[in-house]
């Protein structure tokens, strides 16, 4: 029988990101929630580099970093495929996935940081922003018709950006700046892939950023991913 383990924060978006293809495929895993601030022998035995979530366990074998997971997950087990199939597409798909993981630390500096610490992540948000925006128009998915990869990749600007916003206030991504942004971000939310697996403790979730952002706490500084 296959033995499958996740261990993540329940408020993490890429502990999330790794959920979503899990279910996607309908496989069977124990969640393992992990204490920042304590973390377990598990955690550290599994990813001793960075130390940090989500991790995979496999049959007792680690696998780290959100992407690498996802893409480990539709090629293991049995399912809808995730990646697409069409060469292009395929090799389109982690493109737009290693982008959007690249703004990581920029989101989080932009919207969970001091104040005298987040204008320059701002403005690269901002750009960031404007590329979508120009890519994304007249598009409710990242390729083709089929909700896949980037899209699960996306989840950071397309749902987490949003909690970050209300959590601090700041909002970058308005429809008068970012018009096909908006309208993306507003199809996303509602198509039946995202809906089907909303993260839960939506509350909790708001309240545990806003907290964070009054806190202004250096110890969220380095994203886990």
């Amino acid at each position: 029988m296959e033995q499958v383990k996740l261990l993540g924060f329940w408020y993490s978006p890429f502990s999330h990101i790794v959920e979503w293809a899990l279910k996607i495929k309908g496989v069977n895993y124990e969640y393992i929630e992990e204490d920042r601030n304590n973390k377990s022998s598990l955690l550290l035995e599994s990813n001793p580099i960075h130390k940090k979530i989500p991790v995979l366990i496999h049959n007792g074998k680690p696998i780290c970093e959100s992407l690498v997971i996802v893409e480990y997950i539709d090629e293991t087990f049995e399912g809808p495929s995730i990646l697409p199939k069409d060469p292009y597409d395929r090799a389109l798909a982690p493109f737009w996935a290693k982008f959007l993981d690249d703004k990581v630390a920029v989101v989080v500096n932009a919207f969970l940081r001091k104040a005298e610490e987040h204008e320059k992540a701002k403005e690269e948000i901002c750009e960031m922003l404007k590329i979508l925006d120009n890519d994304l128009k007249d598009r409710k998915l990242f390729l083709a018709n089929k909700f896949g990869y980037a899209d699960i990749a996306a989840n950071l600007v397309g749902l987490w950006m949003g909690f970050f916003e209300e959590a601090s206030g700041v909002v970058l991504a308005t429809n008068e700046n970012f018009p096909n942004f908006c309208a993306w971000r507003d199809a996303y939310i509602n198509c039946c892939q995202v809906k089907e697996y909303l993260p839960s403790r939506i509350d909790e979730l708001l309240a545990f950023y806003q907290d964070r952002v009054r806190s202004q706490a250096p110890t969220f500084a380095t994203p886990q991913k």
